[in-house]
C-alpha cells in the first residue's frame, strides 16, 4: 500500500553564483508537478536545505497552474514554511521530487541529509524523480551497496547547451550535464527546452521546465504500479 504522500524538495539557495541577480526555485518546476500529484490525491509536503521559506524564481503569471498556486493561502504557505531534513521521516513518503532552479546548483548537491532520505526512499521501494536543475540532487546520493544511485541509469537534466543559452555556463558551479556523466550516469537529451523525461528503474528525471509536469505523472506511474504489485488479488 501507498502513503499517497510525496516530498518535494526545493532549494534554499537565491544567489546566483557573482552576477548581482537572485535565483531560487522555479515555480512552473513545482506548481505543475505539485498539481499532478494532487489531483491524483496525494498529499504534498514541501522540504528545503535550510527549511522555512524558500525563494522563489521563473514567476510567469500567464501561467494558469502558477497564478492558481499563488492565489491559494494555503499553497503559498507550504513553500514559505518548508521543513528542514531533520523533520522528514521518509518512512512516509511514497516518493521525493527534486524541483529545479538554479539556486539547487548550490545547495542540493552536498547537502548530505537530503541525499539519505531519498536514498532511505528509494531502497524501501520509493520512486526519486527531478527535474531541470533538480537532478544537483542526485549527484552524491549513495546506496546502501555504496554505489551512487545514479551509476549506470539513464537520467536527463539541464543540458549543457540549454545553460549556454540562457548565458549561465560561467556563473553555475558545475554543469549539470557534465556531471551527471562524471557520476557514471547515461544522460540523454532533446533539441533545448523540448520536453524530455527518462525512467530509469524508479528513478524519474526531467530535461528543463516543460519535463516537469511529464516528470510528475511518470513518478505517478511508477507508485501505482508498485502499490498494484503489492497489492494481494481480490476475487
Amino acid at each position: 500500500m501507498t502513503n499517497k504522500r510525496i516530498l518535494i524538495a526545493v532549494t534554499s539557495h537565491e544567489e546566483l553564483g557573482n552576477t548581482g541577480k537572485k535565483t531560487g526555485f522555479y515555480l512552473s518546476e513545482v506548481t505543475h508537478p505539485y498539481d499532478v500529484f494532487t489531483r491524483a490525491g496525494y498529499d504534498v509536503d514541501f522540504v528545503s536545505p535550510k527549511g522555512g521559506k524558500a525563494p522563489m524564481d521563473g514567476v510567469q503569471l500567464e501561467d494558469p497552474i502558477n497564478k492558481a498556486f499563488l492565489d491559494d493561502p494555503d499553497k503559498v504557505k507550504q513553500v514559505e514554511n518548508t521543513l528542514q531534513p531533520s523533520q522528514v521521516d521518509p518512512t512516509q513518503y511514497d516518493a521525493i521530487f527534486y524541483a529545479g532552479g538554479h539556486g539547487t546548483m548550490w545547495d542540493f548537491p552536498n547537502n548530505e541529509q537530503l541525499a539519505q532520505i531519498a536514498a532511505n526512499i528509494y531502497e524501501q521501494g520509493g520512486v526519486v524523480g527531478a527535474v531541470c536543475h533538480g537532478p544537483a540532487g542526485l549527484l552524491n546520493i549513495k546506496l546502501a551497496n555504496g554505489e551512487y544511485l545514479i551509476k549506470g541509469k539513464t537520467v536527463s537534466g539541464f543540458t549543457n547547451e540549454e545553460e549556454a543559452a540562457v548565458e549561465l555556463t560561467e556563473a553555475v558551479p558545475f554543469l549539470l550535464e557534465s556531471t551527471l556523466k562524471e557520476r557514471g550516469a547515461e544522460f540523454t537529451k532533446a533539441p533545448k527546452f523540448e520536453a524530455h523525461v527518462v525512467k530509469s528503474d524508479r528513478l524519474v528525471t526531467g530535461q528543463n521546465p516543460a519535463s516537469a509536469a511529464g516528470v510528475a505523472e511518470q513518478m505517478l506511474q511508477l507508485i501505482e504500479n508498485r502499490a498494484a504489485t503489492a497489492s494481494p488479488a481480490t476475487v
